[in-house]
């Protein structure tokens, strides 16, 4: 019998960034575990094949064409929640601009491209929690999962907007947990370490890829997967006194 602090079992959650990479294995596995899962996604076919696919193997999902940045997308993507499953438990805020970002000098960096990363990786996450906050208020209960990356306590170069977006990860996570915890929600963060998704497998040379598992305690390159059971404990109750922290998933290689 599984202990009911770590069941998932009809637990409504929104992954954002569900249509693809990572986001798409943390909805399959979700939903493998119970949870109904909300798949939302700034490309609405993705979003759609996603859900089919759960729905097919005797899951629960339904699909939202979301586009992080827009603060209509971000209440549609509350109220199909809210329609499909009359609640909102967690939120995942997956969504991110990483793999299509070019690799070079912090200099070369287009200033347009810097307000973008800002404008999807920051912004598209304060609204996402915006969005959600109401219910999870009115529930007094709820959890919000963001995603950082272990290239903050890395200093890993040449992205510099995305480590420094996701270093802002970090600081919004701690502040907001402070101001929705007395509404009983709580607010983490998984920093992964450089993750073999589809889509970063798409966007990096072999060789750099070949390279991860250097300066790992455990000497092997980072699987979607070995994701899943942080994120399953932090959307569970399992995590019910756990708030404002950053938990490093990256095999060992950056320690704090």
């Amino acid at each position: 019998m599984v202990n009911s602090r770590f069941d998932l079992h009809d637990r409504v959650v929104i992954i954002t960034g569900a249509g693809a990479g990572i986001g798409k294995v943390y909805a399959a596995e979700l939903a493998r575990a119970g949870a109904r899962v909300v798949v939302a996604d700034i490309e609405q076919e993705a979003a759609n094949a996603v859900a089919e696919v759960i729905n097919g193997n005797g899951g629960k999902a339904v699909a939202a064409r979301a586009d992080v940045t827009s603060e209509s997308h971000m209440a549609h993507m509350a109220d199909v929640a809210m329609h499909a499953f009359g609640r909102i438990d967690a939120l995942v805020n997956n969504a991110a601009l990483m793999s299509t970002l070019a690799r070079r000098p912090w200099h070369e960096i287009p200033v347009d491209e810097w307000d973008r990363v800002m404008q999807v990786n920051l912004r598209g996450m304060f609204l996402a929690c915006r969005a959600v906050y109401p219910q999870m208020k009115k529930q007094q209960s709820g959890s919000i999962v963001n995603i950082s990356s272990s290239r903050v306590f890395e200093g890993t170069p040449n992205r510099l907007h995305y480590t420094t977006s996701k270093a802002g990860v970090v600081g919004f996570t701690r502040a907001l947990a402070r101001e929705v915890g007395p509404d009983s929600i709580r607010v983490n963060c998984i920093a992964p370490g450089l993750t073999l998704s589809e889509t970063q497998v798409k966007s990096s040379k072999p060789e750099y890829l070949a390279e991860t598992a250097k300066g790992r305690a455990i000497a092997r390159p980072q699987m979607p997967d070995d994701l899943i059971g942080t994120l399953m404990y932090l959307v569970s109750d399992a995590s019910v006194y756990l708030t404002g922290q950053t938990i490093n998933v990256d095999g060992g290689k950056a320690m704090h």
